[in-house]
């Protein structure tokens, strides 16, 4: 492969990003896929409804990922979220603090970018703040304090963390038969849960939770699939292409929105590469303004008071420095993380819903003090 065919290769797998985060940014915003909204429904309504969307979409992607890896076309060790290194510490508390964070803010990243889309200038200020204190903790001062302190608290594994690689170094069976095995148990136990009350089986669950998975695992294939090149002709090495970090990515929506700034601020800066990330974060603001402006639903939306702008100011910081520690937010260890069976996704997943109770919690501890 020529330079010229990598760099025509890396142009179609940007497009692709695109056209995924395009039409993820429309389906969000017209089903009301939200992962704060589902747990915030339990706590104050008792409805289980996109709960439900939400296991089904974890449930479209873990088959989808892991039926790929049955088929030997990706392996969870080549993600963001894979290898050998389980971090307990970061994503126990990167994902409690984001969750709570995202309680405070009114949404977690995916949300914000589609409220943002849609005119909502709280969430254009949400934005700015999570992306700068996520590029903070990517690069700077935060940075080195979650190096020193949350990720070494970690586990040295002899193989990668997903669970498929676990069992096979147990067993002995191939990691190929036991991914199959778990895209088939896990994925079909999700669904099962999933569809098993009527309000799991209502059109708009059922396009969002199928449609977002859908998504989340295509999104896979293009980066680590069509982007994978086996030898480049620079480095002669294997490279996945249009990734920053030269792995294979699927959705997330915290650092990319801190590489997005990046590029915006070091746009003439030569050495500035446009990614996958970063085309998804575009992708998703088109895809919402232009579901906006084809429902007549776009308006403009900003703070009610110093309040309500503290609030955000807030739960936007947590969701930047969390989201990064974690290695991902709803999206990137909610359903691209967990879609890889990975113990740190597992146990972010966890910290993310257990952070966001604890944040409606407060919220309603304020309102019995104003009260």
């Amino acid at each position: 492969m020529t330079l010229a065919d990598v760099q025509q290769l890396t142009t179609q797998v940007l497009w692709g990003v695109f056209a995924l985060a395009f039409a993820l940014g429309l389906l969000v915003r017209q089903t009301h896929f939200c992962t704060m909204g589902a747990v915030a429904d339990i706590v104050h309504l008792g409805d289980w409804s996109r709960m439900r969307m939400w296991a089904l979409a974890a449930a479209v992607a873990v088959a989808g990922f892991n039926t790929m890896v049955a088929l030997g076309w990706v392996q969870a060790s080549d993600t963001v979220q894979g290898g050998p290194r389980w971090l307990v510490g970061s994503a126990l508390a990167g994902g409690l603090l984001f969750g709570f964070g995202m309680v405070l803010a009114s949404g977690c990243g995916s949300k914000t970018l589609v409220r943002a889309g849609g005119g909502n200038l709280k969430s254009l200020v949400v934005l700015l703040v999570m992306g700068l204190t996520g590029w903070m903790t990517l690069r700077g001062v935060t940075a080195v304090v979650r190096v020193q302190t949350v990720d070494r608290l970690a586990v040295e594994l002899p193989v990668s963390q997903d669970l498929p690689s676990l069992l096979a170094l147990v067993t002995g069976l191939p990691v190929g038969t036991l991914a199959a095995v778990c895209a088939l148990v896990v994925g079909g136990g999700l669904a099962v849960w999933a569809l098993a009350r009527p309000e799991g089986r209502h059109p708009q669950v059922l396009i969002g939770g199928i449609g977002t998975g859908l998504l989340v695992a295509a999104m896979w294939w293009v980066t680590g699939r069509l982007g994978f090149v086996a030898e480049h002709p620079l480095t002669l090495e294997p490279t996945f292409l249009a990734t920053s970090s030269r792995r294979m990515e699927s959705f997330s929506f915290v650092a990319p929105v801190a590489q997005t700034l990046e590029w915006l601020v070091f746009y003439s800066d030569s050495s500035q590469r446009v990614g996958a990330g970063l085309v998804a974060v575009l992708g998703m603001l088109a895809g919402s303004a232009t579901a906006a402006v084809l429902t007549r639903s776009f308006r403009w939306e900003g703070f009610h008071d110093v309040a309500d702008l503290a609030r955000h100011l807030g739960g936007a910081a947590c969701m930047g420095v969390g989201g990064v520690g974690a290695l991902g937010c709803t999206f990137g260890q909610g359903l691209s993380g967990l879609s890889t069976l990975g113990l740190t996704s597992l146990v972010a997943v966890a910290a993310i819903l257990g952070g966001a109770v604890l944040g409606l919690r407060f919220l309603g501890w304020q309102l019995e003090r104003q009260a």
